[in-house]
């Protein structure tokens, strides 16, 4: 890859797409019974939404829009919970931005800092570390949120404050797993996937290896994918033709990026830091086994949930809100009662209205233009 419009050449697409076309022809399904396939990345569901591949698409193909971002599955009570941790005495809490705005029950982050606590946008675990460094006298606190895309420079960090000595520095780890969390989809009952487009990103740092099991027990083709229109495009042609001729199998569209073993510093720092939990709460999702991390007992000091004595409660999103149902592909962003009224970027009531990522953003955004003029 040179240039970036390589991967957004128009001509390209278009050969593509006919190709997309004329396989799904071939395979016997209907419109009543599309082919299912699922974006597990939320930076996929973007993209598809920015540039309008989705219409692009046979009729015969349905996307089911995965829970592939961190913050969209970010369950109220763990919003609640930053929130207490923030309203301590002398606590610095820092974060990414995109998860300041994320509703809890009572409050979301923005709130707490409108209402006098520190709450403070980072754009990196080692931001949150300087700024321990230059405050002696606070706690600071640093919301570790992520797949595995982000754990090893959470993880990193910590291992640095630990060779610095600093002592004022903890992590509230909610990092999250990508492998259990499909397990999850595909054994859940209300869920017919035909096949996936599997996470770039995280498939960085795990390798294309884990995927295995999908095809190998699941018989479901899976096709790890970049970000631009050509990736998508040609990860799905992949994937239709491994549908057609029978077969599933891992294949890796992204070379240029994943490696087949991941990236062996970075996964060796996370095993060093962390653990995996006996089960983590999702929104929408419910508890699944082993798909969080937690901080290894050698590190306990820099754990804030022992350090603040965080409690996890289960608060259940509004009524209304029908984030769960969106997560699990079982609804569209717009069919939900509140999409783009009550619920919409400038007054956002389900998180996957706040994260860039999140389909009913990427929605909002895009879903309105003249998609078949996009690519």
């Amino acid at each position: 890859m040179k240039y970036v419009d390589e991967f957004r050449d128009p001509d390209m697409a278009k050969r593509v797409l006919e190709r997309i076309h004329a396989v799904v022809e071939e395979i016997p399904v209907t419109r009543d019974r599309p082919l299912q396939i699922m974006e597990v990345c939320g930076g996929h569901t973007h993209s598809i939404f920015r540039y309008g591949l989705e219409e692009l698409l046979p009729d015969k193909i349905e996307m089911v829009h995965g829970p592939g971002c961190p913050v969209c599955v970010l369950p109220m009570g763990r919003v609640d919970d930053c929130v207490a941790i923030a309203e301590q005495p002398d606590v610095i809490f820092t974060t990414f931005g995109d998860v300041m705005r994320v509703p809890g029950s009572r409050k979301s982050l923005q709130q707490a800092n409108s209402d006098g606590c520190d709450v403070r946008m980072v754009y990196s675990p080692m931001d949150a570390l300087d700024i321990a460094r230059k405050n002696p006298h606070k706690n600071v606190v640093f919301f570790g949120l992520g797949f595995e895309t982000t754990m090893p420079s959470t993880a990193l960090t910590l291992l640095q404050a630990d060779r610095e000595g600093i002592t004022n520095f903890s992590l509230f780890c909610n990092h999250i797993t990508i492998i259990p969390t499909i397990k999850a989809i595909l054994d859940s009952p209300d869920m017919v996937i035909d096949g996936f487009l599997g996470p770039g990103h995280v498939s960085m740092v795990i390798g294309s290896a884990p995927y295995e099991f999908i095809a190998g027990h699941y018989k479901r083709p899976l096709v790890i994918a970049g970000f631009e229109p050509l990736d998508i495009l040609q990860s799905m042609l992949m994937v239709v033709e491994q549908i057609k001729a029978g077969e599933a199998r891992v294949e890796n569209q992204y070379k240029r990026i994943v490696p087949e073993q991941g990236n062996s510093n970075a996964l060796q720092a996370v095993g060093e830091v962390f653990e995996l939990r006996e089960f983590f709460e999702w929104r929408g999702l419910g508890s699944i086994d082993h798909s969080g991390v937690r901080i290894r007992e050698k590190y306990a000091r820099f754990d804030a949930e022992r350090i603040f004595a965080v409690e996890p409660a289960h608060v259940a999103d509004p009524k209304a809100c029908q984030c769960g149902e969106v997560l699990k592909g079982v609804l569209k962003p717009w069919e939900c009662k509140l999409f783009g009224e009550q619920c919409n970027p400038e007054t956002p009531i389900g998180a996957l209205m706040v994260s860039t990522e999140g389909a009913c953003s990427a929605y909002y955004s895009y879903g309105k233009i003249d998609i078949r003029q996009a690519v």
